[in-house]
């Protein structure tokens, strides 16, 4: 089973604190872990040196053994200098889906008629 290096939740309810865990793929997310490697407290603000602590020579191991970070331990890695993030873009995502464009059209036609019987009304 791969090794997964991701966060693991704990915290009171709406106060959330993350370890940085090494844990295998099929273990549940606050479960069994095989070492924890870090904390994030997403509470404290980001320029806090307290807000990522992680034990680097242990991260750079466990990267170098094939642990595969989830895409929000890849940020923190980033931020610390690990790891090299390449930055997403999927412009596609932001586009309006299939029954929003059928409204938008349907309001256009609708205005363009209004328009085109107000015209006509100051032509007569």
């Amino acid at each position: 089973m791969a090794a997964r290096i991701r966060l693991s939740r704990g915290g009171a309810k709406k106060r959330p604190y993350y370890y940085v865990v090494v844990a295998h793929g099929a273990s549940p997310r606050d479960g069994r872990y095989i070492e924890q490697i870090g904390t994030f407290n997403p509470m404290l603000p980001k320029d806090s040196p307290d807000r990522v602590k992680l034990i680097e020579d242990r991260c750079k191991h466990w990267l170098s053994v094939g642990a595969q970070p989830t895409d929000r331990v890849q940020r923190l890695f980033d931020g610390a200098g690990l790891l090299k993030r390449d930055a997403r873009n999927n412009p596609e995502k932001a586009k309006p889906k299939k029954k929003a464009q059928e409204r938008a059209a349907a309001k256009a036609k609708a205005a363009e008629d209004a328009a085109a019987a107000a015209a006509g009304g100051d032509a007569s």
